[in-house]
């Protein structure tokens, strides 16, 4: 009971805090529209270079560096001070600092890239909106691809895992899944947090099996086991292939609203059109508009698939006990709240809670009996 009043102590100051940022970068783009500020900009732009598509990177840069730094002490909180204060962070403020630069840019190079392939078609034609869909679509499939290869190693010690018998248990599981791996991969994230979790990442011919140290030190093999049919059954039922097409129809939808809005906004704004600079923090706010309605349909698609995978891990596994001990040590050592309020696991949540997913599994163990 101490476990969940802290776990609900710590999700509902998180839940604060997300809150507090949303609504921060709101006023942030309403206070550039506002004042002018995005305006002004624009012109000193053009001003400055005939070539709309420098203008738009420093556009970016200046908006965003200034978002970043007035965001700061909100991310501090967020990411390090409250994560550390209840126990899940024991990486020391330089290391998080780094990883988090890392992220930072990575997160705008990605961004300022879609933003110009965006922009560059809204100049081009007005089906600008599909065709960034189906351009997002591409990024996203081969994000998935080469993630593992080039992300996952600036974060994360990769190894080849060294206990044989657990590798073998492992990759036997792969097989029987038929679900063909490079091999067994351990991350080394006991130097940043006590979190466990496992993963099966990359397509194809990248595919393979990435297990957090916590995982290995922390579970007996069954449990392992378990976690990892859960995994690999998103790659029997092809999740990621759904999802990919879940997040193209998604973004599909978001940009048509977009552009409908933008139009009229823009008009309103007395900009020279759509792709007007100076209405880049009114595309900012219908994104994160269309963002926060999108989050519920996209949460629950993901518990649905999570159920699934859940269903298959424990059939194909056998080992209904194995799962919930894992589940178990998963929601402490995560810190998971067990029991969320059901409004907030239909909003907030991309997996079932933790309650549920053992209960189901319980369901099934009372089903041999």
């Amino acid at each position: 009971m101490q476990t969940e009043a802290r776990a609900r102590r710590y999700h509902r100051r998180q839940l604060w805090l997300g809150v507090g940022g949303l609504l921060f970068a709101a006023a942030y783009l309403i206070a550039l529209m506002a004042t002018g500020t995005a305006v002004a900009l624009r012109d000193r732009l053009s001003a400055l270079t005939p070539r709309w598509w420098v203008q738009l990177l420093l556009a970016l840069v200046i908006l965003g560096a200034g978002y970043r730094l007035l965001a700061l002490p909100l991310h501090w909180l967020g990411g390090f001070w409250l994560p550390r204060r209840f126990g899940l962070l024991d990486q020391p403020f330089h290391r998080w600092l780094w990883d988090a630069a890392k992220a930072t840019l990575i997160g705008a190079m990605l961004g300022l890239l879609g933003a110009e392939v965006v922009y560059g078609l809204m100049r081009a034609t007005s089906w600008w909106w599909l065709w960034s869909a189906v351009l997002f679509l591409a990024g996203y499939a081969l994000l998935a691809l080469v993630a593992p290869i080039w992300l996952a190693p600036l974060f994360y010690r990769l190894v080849p895992l060294e206990d044989a018998d657990l590798r073998d248990r492992l990759l036997g599981l792969a097989g029987k899944a038929g679900v063909p791996v490079l091999g067994v991969w351990i991350a080394d994230q006991s130097r940043k947090s006590r979190t466990a979790n496992a993963a099966v990442v990359g397509l194809a011919g990248t595919r393979r099996i990435v297990l957090f140290d916590t995982l290995i030190t922390e579970f007996t093999p069954g449990e392992v086991e378990a976690v990892l049919a859960h995994e690999l059954a998103h790659q029997v039922h092809h999740d990621v292939g759904r999802g990919l097409l879940v997040q193209g129809a998604l973004t599909l939808a978001t940009f048509w609203v977009a552009d409908q809005l933008l139009t009229a906004g823009a008009a309103r704004l007395c900009l020279t059109g759509s792709a007007d600079l100076g209405g880049l923090p009114l595309l900012g706010l219908i994104l994160m508009a269309l963002g926060l309605v999108a989050l519920p349909i996209g949460n629950g698609w993901s518990r649905r698939v999570e159920s699934q995978a859940d269903d298959f891990a424990l059939r194909m596994a056998g080992d209904p006990e194995a799962f919930i001990g894992a589940m178990d040590r998963l929601g402490e050592l995560n810190l998971a709240e067990r029991e969320p309020h059901y409004v907030k696991e239909f909003l907030l949540y991309s997996h079932p809670s933790i309650t549920r997913r053992i209960s189901r599994a319980r369901a099934l163990l009372r089903s041999r009996c």
